[in-house]
């Protein structure tokens, strides 16, 4: 794999400089696909980015050590942006024009994705935020070029709820009881307000909205309100530091831990770790497997692990965010492939025929089967109007020493969500000078 990661390098302020592991060779070779990735193995939250790097690049490693995508080799080159949006948005703009020219970015970050989608708009790349930044992107009537496959914060919310009407013994005996929403003070923790107050109303519970200031080091106070709330459910959307303090905390106070659901930015092993004993079976939402008894990891193994081009220290295989890090990058690879069937295989694919297939992508059952990611990967399909892809989602559960699903793959509440991205993109439309396209 040509493979080249950004570090950063010098003092604080000094600003970022690109740097390099290999040489880049000056012009890349007409074969190359070129794949920028953004990363965030620095900083306040690294241990979420570190797993995801690394999956990430050992995806391409192992498509580029099978034969490529029809021949053609990834050249993947990493930025490191500490998850800041400036260094985010230099990295996008260093890095679009490399070798034969970007077609698609992975943001890693809500605050990143929202500066991009304007830039991407003007330069024509694809923007696939898988599970973050904008939930209305997901109508694809209005923003073309952007991607939440497979799944977004509101759909992966209605999932949840399946679940504890399910626990409840069905929708209606949710009456008259008392779900707290802990969040994360940030626009990204009031994410699914929206949907549980809409909930609350129609099924007749109490909605108790928590929200906890950034970075969540101390939460005492917060969670002695919620002890004498006396809450059935509490949704938790922490990130970072937040989580695992706010599991712990819980614990302190008595609270029943399979009663914590956490978001998807919750679902990941930094949240539960630290946590420590505290954190047993604590649950979340997700949209993928966990662990690694999957098939492609034995192809990994034996074409990237042991051929020593792993991008890690190996820590990170197997994670949450080890997982994620693959399922992004195949999502990415099965566009080109799917790009290729119908513009040339073999040929490297422009920016034209990468958004071309990410606006019909299509990955079924029988495909994530023969990925070797059966389980892990959720099957999707985009359409013009549905850029989500379906929405899958699933609960998981922590044992102490790893995640198990709780559920299959479960399907979103699309007919209450896509109102609200209708009306969410429509409003973004209006104000950017977007047309509104006609889907059949």
């Amino acid at each position: 794999m040509t493979f080249s990661i950004t570090r950063k390098l010098g003092a604080v302020g000094m600003g970022l400089i690109i740097g390099m592991t290999g040489l880049f060779a000056a012009q890349a070779q007409a074969d190359e696909q070129y794949l920028p990735s953004l990363v965030y193995r620095t900083g306040p939250f690294a241990p979420s980015g570190v797993g995801f790097a690394d999956g990430f690049a050992d995806y391409a490693s192992l498509i580029n050590a099978t034969g490529g995508i029809n021949g053609v080799q990834i050249r993947l080159e990493e930025c490191e942006t500490a998850y800041s949006n400036d260094r985010g948005v230099e990295c996008y703009e260093r890095l679009k024009g490399r070798g034969n020219g970007a077609t698609v970015v992975a943001p890693l970050s809500t605050g990143i994705t929202y500066a991009l989608i304007p830039r991407a708009r003007r330069d024509n790349i694809v923007v696939h935020s898988m599970g973050y930044g904008r939930a209305d992107a997901a109508d694809g009537r209005v923003m073309d070029w952007v991607f939440m496959v497979p799944t977004t914060y509101w759909s992966s919310s209605t999932v949840t709820m399946q679940y504890i009407a399910d626990q409840e013994g069905g929708w209606e005996n949710l009456e008259g009881k008392t779900l707290v929403h802990a969040y994360h003070d940030s626009a990204y923790g009031r994410e699914p307000l929206a949907l549980f107050r809409g909930y609350a109303e129609e099924y007749g519970f109490t909605l108790e909205e928590m929200a906890i200031s950034p970075p969540g080091v101390e939460q005492r106070s917060v969670w002695t309100q919620i002890r004498r709330m006396q809450p059935d459910w509490v949704s938790l959307y922490g990130w970072g530091v937040m989580n695992p303090t706010a599991i712990r905390t819980a614990a302190s106070m008595g609270i029943d831990r399979e009663r914590i659901i956490g978001g998807i930015y919750a679902a990941q092993d930094d949240a539960v770790r630290p946590a420590g004993s505290a954190a047993v079976g604590y649950k979340a939402v997700t949209f993928h497997g966990p662990g690694r008894d999957y098939p492609i990891y034995d192809e990994l193994q034996e074409h990237v692990f042991d051929a020593g081009n792993a991008a890690g220290g190996g820590d990170q295989i197997g994670n949450i965010a080890y997982n994620r890090g693959l399922i992004n990058a195949a999502y990415i690879v099965e566009a080109w492939r799917q790009a290729q069937e119908e513009f040339g295989e073999g040929e490297v694919m422009g920016r034209e025929e990468t958004k071309w297939a990410w606006n019909q992508l299509t990955v079924d059952e029988e495909r994530t089967e023969e990925l070797g990611m059966a389980g892990l990967m959720p099957p999707i399909n985009v359409t013009c109007e549905d850029h989500e892809g379906g929405g899958l989602a699933q609960i998981q559960q922590w044992d102490g020493e790893s995640w198990n699903a709780l559920t299959d793959f479960m399907e979103p509440d699309l007919e209450r969500v896509f109102p609200m991205y209708r009306e969410s993109a429509e409003s973004f439309a209006e104000s950017e000078g977007i047309e509104v396209r006609e889907c059949d």
